[in-house]
């Protein structure tokens, strides 16, 4: 395990949307150099850098064409290993983003598998033998390649499946994953991964991480063993190199595939979906952390408790503010909210990410579809440094920018926040500072519940010798604690009592005992 994932809390960037350095409406590498102590400033001392590799851009980066090359309109490879390199100066870690699951249809590799002659990247990708074949319960393509097959999809019609094998064979042009070709496949990512660790990347976020080898079994099996044959590598050779999956899976992805970290993503139902994004229920918005929903801690910690009490020794479970596929917490929740929100996430056990722009709550804008983002484009928008042209995010020309910055009067920016001291920038700052001053509210510090009822505010739970507590209700609320712990930092107003805490409404409190 990396040691340095104890102290970790990451910040997700969008490349092309964070800073233009050229002035042609795109973020950059470059820009992203720029704005490194601005990071350091808030805490920060990892990053997950969305895509930035050679693309057609129908998926937004998702759909790679070179893993090895840095799309042009981000800057070059000599970019980038610059960034790997000022970022470190600076105490600051880089993750890439990883895309096993498929190609663009544009890489050299799907172009070679398209045609009829055979060679060594005939089954880099999944085909049935007949044009007229068919694949069941599977998305895929027929009659546009000048190969006699269909070609399996792993997402978009842009993204052709790479070829892992199948667990549960039914056909006779699926191969097993232990079928050289297979092998051949997973070699090849990880070549990609020596390539860039090699030039001083620090490990990945892995795109759809569960998806590689398909009819796998309920636990994953063949997966995991592709992952756990990776993770080998990286002990071995890269032991400070981490990974974290999109998977939403511990007990898999940790337990099973020897993730280091694994999201805990807003899948609908789920512990994650009850504190922010509850509103698909009938009644409103139910989000634990809307001050009128309502919301009930116990279902959180139905759905939590187990995946952390059954992963806890094998790796991180990340909660996010928000990431680049889900509306941004501001779309339900006030700045008072996103505060207590935040400041939960902050304080739990694993390792952190923080979503370019939530620090200030930028929000989610109705926008049409960007490079396959669809609902997902209002959460991709220009960062808000200030109220110069275009937010401070480039000096470029309006219509070039990849999409509209917030045009609304009080579009909040990074230099109005700073200049607040009770701003949400502000407060996220001081509660990652307590995070990195206390080791027991880091990665490996211990968790207990105190108090959660059903219904009922605040919620209580310990992190070693700190106790929290969290109302984010309209309601005054109170809750027994067997010690009189001493304040460390709160969000509004509480009162300790002997043996009892007292809680106003949307109050959060850090208290030491002893």
């Amino acid at each position: 395990m990396p040691k340095w994932l104890k102290d970790a809390v990451f910040y997700e960037i969008y490349p092309q949307s964070y800073k233009d350095s050229n002035n042609d409406g795109i973020g950059d590498i470059n820009g992203i150099i720029e704005k490194l102590d601005y990071i350091k400033s808030l805490g920060c001392n990892a990053l997950w850098i969305n895509p930035c590799y050679d693309s057609p851009f129908k998926d937004a980066g998702y759909d790679v064409r070179d893993y090895k090359k840095v799309a042009p309109r981000y800057g070059t490879n000599e970019d980038l290993y610059r960034l790997f390199g000022e970022a470190h100066n600076r105490g600051i870690k880089v993750l890439l983003d990883l895309v096993p699951g498929h190609t663009s249809e544009e890489h050299e590799w799907f172009k070679k598998s398209c045609e009829v002659d055979r060679n060594e990247y005939s089954d880099r990708y999944v085909w049935t033998n007949s044009v007229w074949q068919g694949i069941g319960g599977h998305l895929y393509v027929s009659g546009e390649a000048p190969r006699d097959g269909v070609y399996m999809l792993n997402f978009f019609k842009c993204q052709p499946a790479l070829n892992y094998g199948f667990l549960n064979k039914t056909e006779d042009w699926q191969k097993s994953p232990d079928d050289p070709a297979c092998i051949a496949t997973r070699e090849a990512m990880k070549d990609i991964m020596r390539f860039w660790l090699d030039h001083g990347c620090d490990g990945f976020r892995v795109d759809m991480a569960d998806s590689l080898v398909k009819e796998d079994d309920d636990k994953k099996s063949a997966t995991c063993k592709i992952w756990r044959n990776i993770r080998e590598m990286l002990d071995k050779d890269y032991p400070e190199a981490a990974m974290v999956s999109e998977w939403s899976n511990p007990q898999q992805a940790l337990t099973g595939a020897g993730f280091h970290m694994d999201f805990y993503l807003d899948h609908h139902g789920n512990g994650y979906n009850t504190l922010i994004r509850d509103n698909e229920t009938p009644g409103g918005d139910h989000s634990f952390f809307k001050k009128d929903g309502k919301g009930d801690i116990e279902r959180f910690l139905k759905d939590y408790l187990p995946k952390y009490t059954e992963s806890k020794d094998d790796g991180y479970i990340s909660f996010l503010t928000c990431n680049h596929d889900t509306p941004r917490s501001s779309f339900t929740l006030s700045p008072l909210e996103q505060k207590i929100a935040f400041a939960f996430f902050f304080t739990m056990p694993g390792v952190p990410f923080l979503y370019y722009g939530d620090e200030i709550g930028m929000r989610y804008q109705q926008l049409p579809s960007k490079e396959g983002g669809y609902a997902r484009t209002g959460t991709r928008t220009p960062m808000q440094w200030n109220h110069d042209k275009n937010m401070g995010f480039s000096t470029g020309a309006e219509d070039t920018l990849y999409l509209p910055v917030d045009k609304s009067s009080d579009a909040p920016c990074v230099e109005d926040q700073l200049a607040d001291a009770d701003s949400l920038l502000n407060t996220v700052k001081k509660v990652i500072a307590l995070r990195h001053e206390y080791e027991d509210l880091q990665a490996d510090g211990s968790f207990e519940v105190v108090y959660a009822k059903a219904g009922e505010m605040p919620f209580v739970y310990k992190r070693g010798n700190l106790i929290i507590a969290v109302n984010p209700s309209d309601q005054a609320a109170s809750a027994p604690v067997e010690c009189t712990p001493s304040e460390i930092w709160k969000i509004g107003s509480v009162a300790i009592k002997e043996n009892a805490i007292e809680m106003e409404p949307q109050s959060f409190f850090i208290g030491k005992i002893g």
